[in-house]
């Protein structure tokens, strides 16, 4: 079991589905990377600001596996855990179908960070998010 820090409710659009009446899988990638940026701005980061000050934190690696499809007009909570392995932030992001907290996908995210275009430590992720580690 993750320990979640974050957690964002959120609503499936008519848009989103496919001709099967679910969510297309891309969309759920567009929902965890969501939660990601709603969390870094729980925690006071801007991602524009980041990247004007020479940082870009990247995706390098995603991995999903599908559980339970959501539906149209579904209510369901992305949750974030998040842990440090060398360079990449690492984030487990879940999604469960609510009220009924059912399964929906379970992800892995590794995240790194590019200063001035070059791979490297981001010093303020590495002091905002040393409470997490």
């Amino acid at each position: 079991m993750e320990k979640y820090i974050f957690s964002l409710e959120m609503k499936v659009r008519d848009y989103e589905c496919d001709l099967q009446g679910i969510v297309n899988n891309a969309n759920y990638q567009h929902y965890i990377e969501h939660t990601r940026h709603e969390f870094l701005r729980s925690e006071g980061i801007s991602f524009a600001a980041l990247h004007e000050q020479g940082t870009d934190a990247v995706v390098a690696r995603l991995q999903m596996a599908f559980k339970t499809p959501l539906r149209s007009g579904d209510s369901f909570v992305s949750r974030l855990a998040l842990r440090k392995e060398g360079i990449k932030y690492v984030f487990v992001q879940d999604i469960f179908r609510l009220p009924d907290n059912k399964p929906v996908i379970r992800s892995t995210v590794e995240t790194v960070c590019l200063v001035n275009g070059r791979l490297a430590e981001s010093v303020e992720l590495n002091e905002r998010f040393g409470k997490y580690f």
